[in-house]
C-alpha cells in the first residue's frame, strides 16, 4: 500500500540519486509548475499597473493632440481646461443610455455590446464594432467647436488606434493622432512621424456636396482631401484610408455627425 504521508515521500525523493530519472521528472514539474504560479501571480499583480500606464500614455497624447491645434490652448482655458467626454450609442448617433465613460469597459466585456460587420461594411477591416464609443468635445455655447473621435483599424501587423479631431463644421481636420500601433520600423511606423502627422491640418474629409473623399494618397497628396503616402508602407496608409473613412461613414460615427448638423446633439 503506498505511503501517503507527504513528508515522507518527499524525503524518500530527495533520498533518490541524482541520476534517478524520477527524481528528475520531479524537480522538474515542481520548478514549471513554481514558474507558473510566479510568472500568474506577477501577470495578476502588474495588470492594474499596465493598465495606468496604457491611460497615462493615451491622455498625454491626448493632450498633445489638443496643444497642437492652433487656438485649442485658450479655448480649453476659456472653458474651463477640460473637454467633456461622452460615450456614444453609435447605431442611434445619440448619447448612450446607462452606459458612462466608467462603465463603458465592462458594457463592452460583452458581446451582444458589439455588432458583427458584414464585408462589405467592413472597410476598416475589424470583423466586428463595438456598439459604443468614447468622445471628447468641446463646446462654444450651443455649437461644438471641436470634436475628438477615437478609430481603430487593421494595419499591416495589427490593429492601429488613433483619435481624430475635427473642427465643428464637421468636415475640416484639426488633427490626427496615432495612439497605439504595431506596423514596421522604417516602414509603417513612419505613421506617428510628428510631420506625417502634421499633414492632416486643415485637409477636408467631405466635398462640397458631402461626399466622403479623405483618402492617403499613394505618392503626394494631389487634392484638399488627401495626405502624403509612405513610402513602401501601402498596407499600412491603405489601413489608415479605410478605418478613417469607416468610422466618418453609416456604421461608424456617421449617425452622429448628422445628428450634430441637425442640431440634435
Amino acid at each position: 500500500m503506498a505511503d501517503l504521508n507527504p513528508v515522507r515521500a518527499w524525503r524518500r525523493m530527495l533520498a533518490l540519486p541524482n541520476e534517478s530519472r524520477t527524481k528528475t521528472l520531479i524537480v522538474a514539474f515542481l520548478v514549471a509548475a513554481a514558474s507558473t504560479l510566479l510568472l500568474s501571480g506577477a501577470t495578476v499583480l502588474l495588470r492594474p499597473i499596465q493598465a495606468q500606464n496604457r491611460a497615462a500614455e493615451a491622455q498625454a497624447q491626448l493632450a498633445a493632440l489638443i496643444g497642437g491645434i492652433p487656438g485649442m490652448t485658450d479655448l480649453l482655458q476659456a472653458a474651463g481646461g477640460q473637454l467633456s467626454t461622452v460615450v456614444i450609442d453609435l447605431e442611434r448617433g445619440a448619447a448612450a443610455q446607462g452606459v458612462t465613460p466608467e462603465n463603458l469597459e465592462e458594457v463592452l466585456a460583452e458581446g451582444s455590446n458589439w455588432t458583427q460587420l458584414a464585408p462589405g461594411e467592413d472597410l476598416a477591416g475589424l470583423g466586428r464594432r463595438p456598439d459604443f464609443a468614447r468622445i471628447y468635445l468641446l463646446r462654444e455655447g450651443d455649437a461644438i467647436r471641436l470634436l475628438l473621435l477615437p478609430m481603430a483599424g487593421a494595419g499591416y501587423n495589427g490593429t492601429i488606434n488613433t483619435i481624430m479631431a475635427l473642427q465643428g463644421d464637421l468636415s475640416t481636420v484639426a488633427g490626427f493622432a496615432i495612439m497605439e500601433h504595431r506596423e514596421t520600423p522604417g516602414l509603417g511606423a513612419r505613421i506617428d512621424e510628428p510631420a506625417w502627422l502634421a499633414q492632416f491640418v486643415g485637409r477636408q474629409t467631405r466635398d462640397e456636396r458631402g461626399q466622403l473623399r479623405f483618402a492617403v494618397a499613394r505618392g503626394p497628396a494631389g487634392s484638399v482631401h488627401e495626405v502624403d503616402g509612405i513610402t513602401g508602407a501601402t498596407r499600412t496608409t491603405n489601413g489608415i484610408s479605410q478605418m478613417v473613412r469607416f468610422w466618418l461613414g453609416p456604421q461608424g460615427y456617421g449617425p452622429l455627425l448628422e445628428a450634430i448638423r441637425r442640431g440634435e446633439f
